[in-house]
């Protein structure tokens, strides 16, 4: 089992909570004030930057086929996003997210929340 950091449609309650059943929910989490997330039309892009925010979002335990799964939803192949470390606040060891690869000239700030 890994840690994963999920900001916007994976999170509970949102239109891809679905590929998180059967993964265990450890509860709300925020970043280190390092990222910042763009609105990428229907889902945000997180992206490390500075000035950055504290990105607000939650906290799972998956698994490896898990991983695949998500892999494959979120274009890691095809070069849309990369799963790699996140740093949260208060820090927590070996946890990591999905960073955003394509270009945000032009894409809107989301702030520190996905809603």
């Amino acid at each position: 089992m890994s840690l994963l950091f999920v900001y916007g449609t994976l999170k509970r309650g949102f239109c891809r909570e679905s590929f998180l059943a059967g993964q265990t929910f450890l509860g709300e989490a925020q970043t280190e004030p390092l990222y910042r997330m763009y609105n990428c039309g229907s889902y945000p892009g997180l992206r490390e930057q500075s000035p950055g925010l504290a990105i607000l979002g939650e906290l799972w335990e998956v698994d490896a086929e898990c991983f695949k799964r998500l892999d494959a939803e979120e274009g890691v192949d095809e070069g849309l996003y990369e799963r790699r470390a996140i740093q949260l606040s208060p820090h927590r060891e070996g946890v990591e997210a999905y960073f955003y690869l394509k270009s945000v000239a032009g894409m809107p700030d989301c702030g520190d929340c996905w809603s």
